[in-house]
Order: C-alpha cells, then sequence, then structure tokens
C-alpha cells in the first residue's frame, strides 16, 4: 500500500474504486431494468399463447364427452425434450383434458378465471371461452425466467469487467500525465540541501504551482543571502581573534628573551602555554563556526587528490612529527567531488592531526586513497570499544588520552562532510590487525 500514500496513487485508486462502483451501479440498474422487460415478454408470451389455443380446442377439434381420460398432445421432435411454456386444456369443473407432452396431469394450481397466476415453480395464464366451458391454462417455469434474468446480468456483467482494466490503464496515463508537473516540482525541490540552493526553474509548471515555486525560490535566496552573511562574519571574526592572541603570544615569547631569572621566566613560559593553548581552541572554534555557517555547502567541486596532496605537504613541512606521516593513492585519474577544496582541507588537517596527538609515537600515520575516491587515515592505537567510539563523536569528548587537544576535531569533521554528501567511518581496530585506529572519509558513490 505504500504506493498509494503518493498523491498520484490515491488519485488512481478513488477514480478507479468510482468508475468501477459507478459501473457496477449501472449494471445493477441495467438488470433490474432488463428483469421487468424480460418480465412483460414472458407475460406477453404466455397470454399470446394461451388466447391462440383457444379457438383450437372450442371448434370442435375436441369433444370434451368423448374423453374419459386426458389426452397428451405428442411433440412431433422425437423424445421428450424440456420445454419453456407448458400448458392444460381444462372444462368447467377443472377436469382436465388436454395437456402437452411435459405438462403433468394434474391440474396447475391455478383457478379458473381469466388472468395472471404467480406460483411457486412458475407463472401461469389462464384463458377461456366466452361461454366459459373450455380453460387454457399456459405456464412458464420460475427458472427458466431466473436463468434468463442471470444470463442477461452476465452479458452486462462481461463487458464491465473488460472495461475496468482499460480505465485503470486510462487513468494511471492521465494523472501520470497531469501530475508530472507536480512531480518534476517536487524532485527539484528534494534536490535542495545546503550544497544546492540555486533557483528552480518555472519552465513548463502549470499556474496553480508557480505560487508554491515563487514562495521556494524566495526561501532559497534568502538561505543564500544567510549562508553569505555568516560565512563573512566568521572570516572576518577569524581574522579580528588571531591577531590579537598571535600579539599577545609574540610579546609573551620577546619577554622570555629578556627575562633572566628563573621564577619570572617559569610564569612566562606558562602563559606563552596558556596562549598557545588558547591559539590553538580558537582556531578550532572558529572552525567549528564556519562548518555551522556551511562553508562545505556549494556547487563547486574539487579534486581529492590535489587537497590531500597540498595538507600532507604542509604537515611534512611544519609539524615535528613529519617522518611519521605516509602517503599513498590509488587513484589514475583525478577523483571530484563536490565541495570546497577548503573545508575538505580542514577535515583532512583535524583528522590528521588526531592520529598524530593520539596514536602511538613510534608508529607511522598513513594515508591511502582508494580507488572509489575515498580516503584512510589509519595510526596505531589501543583498540577501541563501541560505546568508546561513539563517545569520541562528542563535541568536547576527547576519550582516554592525555595528549592535548579540545575534543573538537572529529565533530568538526563530521559537520562538513555532512555538508559535502559524505560521511565518517570510525573502526577500531583496524581491519586485519588486533589494535590501531581508522578514520575513513566515505564519499556517495558519482552517479
Amino acid at each position: 500500500m505504500k504506493g498509494f500514500k503518493s498523491l498520484a496513487g490515491q488519485l488512481m485508486l478513488w477514480i478507479t474504486v468510482t468508475i468501477t462502483l459507478l459501473w457496477l451501479v449501472a449494471v445493477g440498474f441495467g438488470a433490474l431494468v432488463m428483469q421487468d422487460e424480460f418480465g412483460e415478454i414472458f407475460d406477453s408470451a404466455l397470454q399470446e399463447t394461451a388466447e391462440r389455443l383457444v379457438p383450437l380446442v372450442s371448434d370442435g377439434l375436441l369433444r370434451p364427452d368423448d374423453l374419459i381420460a386426458p389426452r397428451r398432445i405428442e411433440a412431433l421432435r422425437g423424445p421428450a425434450e424440456e420445454e419453456y411454456l407448458t400448458y392444460q386444456v381444462r372444462d368447467a369443473t377443472g377436469r382436465v383434458l388436454l395437456h402437452s407432452q411435459t405438462a403433468a396431469v394434474e391440474p396447475f394450481g391455478a383457478p379458473l378465471e381469466v388472468g395472471f397466476w404467480q406460483a411457486e415453480t412458475g407463472r401461469i395464464y389462464t384463458a377461456g371461452t366466452p361461454d366459459g366451458t373450455i380453460f387454457v391454462q399456459v405456464k412458464d417455469s420460475a427458472s427458466e425466467r431466473q436463468e434468463a434474468m442471470m444470463e442477461g446480468a452476465l452479458a452486462l456483467l462481461l463487458p464491465v469487467l473488460l472495461i475496468v482494466p482499460v480505465t485503470i490503464a486510462a487513468v494511471w496515463f492521465v494523472v501520470r500525465r497531469v501530475l508530472s508537473p507536480v512531480e518534476t516540482l517536487r524532485a527539484a525541490i528534494g534536490e535542495k540541501d545546503g550544497g544546492n540552493l540555486a533557483a528552480i526553474e518555472s519552465a513548463g509548471l502549470p499556474q496553480e504551482l508557480k505560487p508554491i515555486l515563487r514562495s521556494v525560490n524566495l526561501l532559497l535566496s534568502r538561505l543564500r543571502a544567510a549562508f553569505a552573511a555568516e560565512r563573512e562574519f566568521t572570516s572576518n571574526s577569524a581574522h579580528e581573534l588571531r591577531t590579537p592572541i598571535a600579539g599577545a603570544l609574540a610579546q609573551t615569547q620577546l619577554l622570555l628573551s629578556e627575562l633572566k631569572e628563573a621564577p619570572s621566566r617559569a610564569r612566562a613560559r606558562q602563559i606563552e602555554a596558556s596562549l598557545q593553548k588558547l591559539a590553538k581552541l580558537t582556531e578550532k572554534l572558529l572552525q567549528l563556526a564556519r562548518a555551522e555557517a556551511g562553508i562545505g555547502m556549494t556547487e563547486t567541486t574539487f579534486d581529492v587528490a590535489d587537497v590531500v596532496g597540498v595538507v600532507v605537504t604542509d604537515f611534512q613541512r611544519a609539524s615535528e612529527d613529519a617522518g611519521r606521516i605516509r602517503s599513498r593513492s590509488a587513484l589514475s585519474a583525478p577523483m571530484l567531488r563536490e565541495g570546497t577544496a577548503d573545508a575538505f582541507a580542514i577535515v583532512l588537517r583535524n583528522l590528521i592531526e588526531n592520529a598524530l596527538l593520539h596514536g602511538r609515537a613510534d608508529e607511522p600515520v598513513d594515508i591511502f586513497l582508494t580507488a572509489e575516491g575515498n580516503v584512510r587515515i589509519e595510526n596505531g592505537a589501543a583498540p577501541l570499544s563501541e560505546a568508546e567510539l561513539a563517545a569520541v563523536r562528542k563535541r568536547f569528548s576527547r576519550g582516554k588520552t592525555v595528549a592535548p587537544g579540545s575534543g573538537l576535531g572529529l565533530s568538526i569533521a563530521e559537520r562538513l562532510l555532512a555538508q559535502m554528501r559524505a560521511s565518517l567511518v570510525l573502526t577500531s581496530p583496524i581491519p586485519g590487525r588486533v589494535d590501531g585506529f581508522r578514520a575513513e572519509i566515505v564519499f556517495p558513490a558519482a552517479g
């Protein structure tokens, strides 16, 4: 019944049911009218037959005084067969003088009065001579009338059984054709998300749908403006926050170079460490703000291999653990994905930083580009349980580690990847090993 939840399915169902019921009602009324007409035809046949037999038996062809027992009229067509009409000729006393081949010898139950009589087994018409000495009673079978009625009703119903499938096919064709603009608009709206906020074209839409389209396009326009404002705000905020922190850190490091006394230098180093921690936390918060602003939602594309190469090169140049980073690729051609290179670079930096910070210092961090364009980042670490894997995904949750950090890296990465229609799969231990941690960026299959 899932198909009937749609507008087209419901229209098809109700129109088909309504038309079918109307056809059946029409057949019912037709059967009733046909029953009345058949009754008139049968009654007319009974009356005409009886009235034609009366002159035959009153012209001396049959003399009641000469009859001792009822005489049966033998059929000329051979052995007795079923007769639609049976008749009896009776005198004024009710004695049967003559009867048809299959008629009973016992008198019919109808009285000797001109007119129709309804018996349980059939309908009888009585006709008599003017002097009332001879009566002819003609009877038809109730089963014959019922059989004729059933055959007539079936003749009306059979075309309906053929028409209903044709009606269903016609309804399906018409409904699908008429509602095709609705389906087109539904599909166009369904494609809209944070990465696709372009206006929807109005070509080919009927007048009833154009107000809906205008409202949707207006909403998309407002969303584009809101996202642009948030991105601009977070970008400006990043510069405004980094500058004073960087200045304070530089002044502290200059002060350290001038201080000679141990107690003062120790306090200055504490200030330097706090400022560095604040700078890193500020950077993460700015990244989170940019992710919340939707910097990954765009209609542009980037090459996965190019971004991975740039980020790995930056780590190898600037990181103290550059020797631990190993990168390899199974790609043989550029792999374009939806999103921005900046957002994907933020994802990679967070995942590689986590691998360097929380992985074993004596084991490498492997970065591997699969043939499908996915990115795997693996590092040595103690295996994690399912509960621990779920916990590290939460914001400000850092798991069982003493390494510095804010607990925002995975949250930022997941947020940005969702905007790029990708996902982050965490696995521990690494398949084929008893320990290790893998973070894999999985993009949707190209289609």
